[in-house]
C-alpha cells in the first residue's frame, strides 16, 4: 500500500483497510506534543503508538515486511488536540439570546442529548480531550461515565468538575452550586469527589464590567478559603480550576496555590512570575472576549465599551507574551460554551488568537498537546505522539507548524483504529 502521492480519500482508505492490524507509516515532518523533527517513521495499531523515529526494528512489524504500508512525505503527524477549558452542556454556536436562556431551561436529558451530538464534531476537528468547565446539571458527568464505561468509542475523552463551587447569589449560578449548602469548602468539595468529580473547579472572582473595562465586583473567595478548597482537593487527589480575573482575585489565587488559574484577565507581570515559581499554569481564555469585539456592532457596544475591550486584549496579549518569556505553564482552553464560542471551532480560533499574541506556532501547539498533557494529568493519556499513547493523532499536508490557522485545513483523523477526514469544513457550528 505504497502511498507516496495518493490523495486524501486514498489515505483514508489505504489506514480503514490496515487498521485491523499493525500499520507503519513513514512521514515527512513530526510534532511530538513538545517538539518537532524531520521524517520520522510510526508504528501503531489501532490500540497505541508503538513506534516513532527511525525505521522500525523488525519485531515491531508484520513478518517479512521491508517497506512502509504509506510513505507520506508531504504529510505532518501531531497528536490530537485537548480543551482544557469548555462548558459541554452549553452551544457557544448559538447566538440568539432568547433562545440560549431557553436551553439553559431545558431538562438535563434533552441538554445531554445536544452535548453527545457535538462530539463528533469535535473530534473532526481534531480536539481528542476536555477538560470540562463545570456545569449543575450532570452533562458534563454523565460523559464523563459514558467515556469510562466505553473508552474505546469513537468520542473524547471527557472529564468533569461536575457542578461548580461558588457562594450563594454571586456570579456563575448557570454552572455552579453554593458552597453554603454544605457548611463548609472541605464539605463541598467532597461532595464534588463522591458525585464524580475528577478536578474542582472554584469560582475565585466574578466577570469583566465592560463598561467599566474592570472587574468591578470583589472577589468571591478570599486567599484563605481557596487554600483550604485546595488542600481538600489535594486530599482527594484532585486539581483545583479556578475561575478568576481581577488582579486581587489573581493574588488571592497565587496565595492558595491553586494549580490553573482561567481567565486571568488584569494579571500583572510580578504576579506571572510567582506563576512561574509555584508552577501554577494559566488558561487564558482569549476567545470569549475577542468575540465581543468582533461583533461589537451587532452587540450594540458604545465606544466606550469597544475601547475597554480593546485595551483589555491587548494587555492580555501582551501578559501572555511576558508568560512565555518566563516560562510559565500555558495552557489552551477557549471557555466553549460562552457567548460565541462554539464547542471545537472556539479552541481552533483560540489557539490564533495565541499565536497573534506573539507566540510561535509550535508554542501555541504546545499549549493543547504536551504542556497540556503534562498539566492536567488526565486519566486518558493524550496529546502526545510517543510509543505508548493512544493512536489519537492527525495527519495534514497544511503547514501546521508554521502557523496553527492550517488547523483549519483539511486533515485525516485516526482515533483507535477509526479514520475519517477533519478540519474546518467537517463540522459547522450549531445546536
Amino acid at each position: 500500500m505504497n502511498a507516496s502521492a495518493q490523495s486524501t480519500a486514498g489515505i483514508v482508505s489505504a489506514l480503514q483497510c490496515a487498521s485491523d492490524q499493525r500499520i507503519w507509516l513513514k512521514v515527512g515532518r513530526v510534532f511530538d506534543g513538545h517538539q518537532s523533527r524531520g521524517a520520522c517513521h510510526l508504528v501503531l495499531d489501532r490500540h497505541a503508538i508503538l513506534h516513532v523515529g527511525s525505521a522500525p526494528p523488525p519485531l515491531l512489524v508484520r513478518p517479512g515486511q521491508i517497506s512502509p504500508d504509506l510513505d507520506l512525505p508531504d504529510l505532518t503527524a501531531l497528536p490530537g488536540l485537548i480543551e482544557a477549558h469548555g462548558h459541554l452542556f452549553l452551544e457557544g454556536g448559538e447566538l440568539d439570546p432568547g433562545r440560549r436562556a431557553t436551553f439553559l431551561t431545558l431538562p438535563a436529558d434533552d441538554l445531554l442529548a445536544r452535548a453527545e451530538q457535538r462530539l463528533d464534531r469535535l473530534l473532526r476537528l481534531g480536539i481528542i480531550a476536555v477538560r470540562d468547565a463545570g456545569d449543575r446539571v450532570g452533562v458534563g458527568l454523565a460523559l464523563q461515565r459514558r467515556c469510562e464505561s466505553a473508552p474505546h468509542d469513537a468520542m473524547p475523552h471527557i472529564e468533569s468538575p461536575g457542578a461548580a463551587i461558588h457562594h450563594q447569589g454571586r456570579y456563575g449560578a448557570f454552572m455552579a452550586t453554593p458552597l453554603e449548602a454544605h457548611g463548609s469548602i472541605e464539605a463541598a468539595v467532597s461532595a464534588r469527589v463522591a458525585e464524580g468529580a475528577r478536578h474542582i473547579k472554584l469560582l475565585a472572582t466574578g466577570i469583566i464590567n465592560f463598561e467599566k473595562g474592570a472587574v468591578t465586583a470583589k472577589p468571591q473567595m478570599p486567599a484563605e478559603e481557596l487554600a483550604r478548597a485546595v488542600a481538600a482537593s489535594r486530599t482527594h487527589a484532585r486539581q483545583t480550576m479556578v475561575h478568576c480575573s481581577g488582579n486581587d482575585g489573581v493574588a488571592n489565587c497565587i496565595a492558595a496555590r491553586v494549580d490553573t488559574i482561567e481567565h486571568g484577565y488584569f494579571i500583572d507581570r510580578d504576579q506571572l512570575a510567582r506563576l512561574r515559581d509555584l508552577d501554577i499554569a494559566w488558561v487564558p481564555t482569549f476567545a470569549p472576549v475577542q468575540f465581543q469585539v468582533d461583533h461589537a456592532d451587532s452587540l450594540g457596544w458604545s465606544t466606550i465599551v469597544r475601547d475597554n475591550l480593546r485595551r483589555i486584549l491587548d494587555d492580555h496579549a501582551a501578559r501572555l507574551a511576558d508568560a512565555s518569556r518566563l516560562g510559565v505553564k500555558i495552557v489552551a482552553g477557549s471557555d466553549a460554551g460562552s457567548y460565541g464560542v462554539a464547542h471545537g471551532h472556539g479552541l481552533l480560533r483560540e489557539l490564533e488568537l495565541m499565536e497573534q499574541a506573539g507566540l510561535s506556532a509550535e508554542r501555541v501547539l504546545r499549549s493543547a498537546t504536551g504542556d497540556a498533557s503534562d498539566r492536567l494529568h488526565l486519566a486518558e493519556p493524550a496529546g502526545r505522539l510517543s510509543p505508548g499513547k493512544r493512536a489519537r493523532f492527525l495527519l495534514t499536508n497544511a503547514p501546521v507548524l508554521d502557523s496553527v490557522s492550517h488547523l483549519r485545513a483539511p486533515s485525516i483523523v485516526f482515533f483507535d483504529g477509526a479514520v475519517f477526514t477533519g478540519g474546518d469544513d467537517a463540522s459547522q457550528p450549531g445546536m
